[in-house]
């Protein structure tokens, strides 16, 4: 007989607000290793360009974390480390990598750290059902859980605020804020500026700062009105689900170029909405 989890929406809050301390003091570590250049292996030209850059800091996140997680919640194991099937009802914490890798390289502000809980349905197909993303530079956390809305807390030096996420009332590209996300490698590059150009003269702006999962969290904040990126790739799953659990949550919406959802154990090409400008931004990714 399958277990079965008799949990309420205030549950999975609680535990991503556990998940959002942890990931909390992991960044401390991550933000000042970024801060002390010695401690980072300075990559080579080649590596910079890679976003798939391995950092020592990396192996120290995810072993810190899954540590911790074994402590605070049953889960049936890592996504990493999954068995070839699933059952339905079953749930496996995905732990990324830093995301903006050359954002963190570069000492800018705009990097994360992010973990996702995925469980099978009874279709035995997995989705994300909480997300944490974690921006230690930028004193920004965005935490999420299904049925739960989702919630921004933001750490100052004068204390902290929380609010919840909601995303922009924009109902048109005209005098829109959009952005947009684009890889190393130069295909998918060209077909983002390609998008991005075709856009040119709708938008108040179109921005390009990154990572992935913080552009996804700054639709569902009304910050951007839409995101846009040709291809993430499956080393980018524990991020974009971690952001798309937060959109979702915020009402916003998230698919893939054609409209098709987005699927977990491959590559995808992404967009997500305040809700209003998608249909007349998708005749601009077809």
């Amino acid at each position: 007989m399958e277990e079965t989890r008799e949990e309420t929406p205030q549950h999975l809050r609680s535990l991503a607000l556990k998940v959002a301390g942890l990931l909390e003091e992991a960044g401390h570590h991550a933000l000042q290793a970024q801060l002390n250049p010695r401690s980072i292996a300075r990559p080579t030209d080649a590596e910079l360009a890679d976003s798939r850059t391995k950092l020592e800091v990396d192996g120290k996140i995810l072993r810190f974390m899954s540590t911790r997680l074994a402590d605070i919640a049953h889960f049936d194991g890592f996504w990493t480390t999954r068995p070839s099937v699933s059952r339905p009802g079953q749930r496996y914490w995905y732990i990324g990598k830093i995301d903006g890798v050359i954002n963190y390289l570069r000492r800018m502000s705009e990097w994360t750290l992010t973990a996702a809980l995925f469980e099978f349905d009874e279709n035995n197909e997995p989705k994300p059902i909480l997300g944490v993303v974690h921006a230690p530079a930028l004193g920004l956390t965005y935490l999420a859980a299904k049925g739960a809305g989702a919630v921004r807390i933001h750490k100052t030096a004068v204390g902290e605020k929380r609010d919840k996420v909601v995303p922009s009332m924009t109902s048109s590209l005209d005098g829109s804020v959009l952005s947009y996300g684009m890889s190393f490698i130069p295909e998918e590059s060209r077909r983002a500026l390609e998008v991005a150009s075709s856009l040119a003269g709708q938008p108040a702006d179109i921005k390009r700062v990154g990572p992935a999962s913080l552009d996804l969290c700054k639709v569902a904040d009304g910050t951007y009105d839409a995101y846009f990126e040709p291809m993430l790739h499956v080393w980018d799953i524990p991020a974009i689900a971690a952001g798309t659990v937060v959109v979702w949550e915020a009402q916003g919406t998230l698919s893939r170029w054609d409209g098709d959802r987005i699927h977990w154990r491959h590559d995808n090409d992404v967009v997500a909405t305040n809700g209003l400008i998608g249909r007349e931004l998708k005749q601009y990714l077809q």
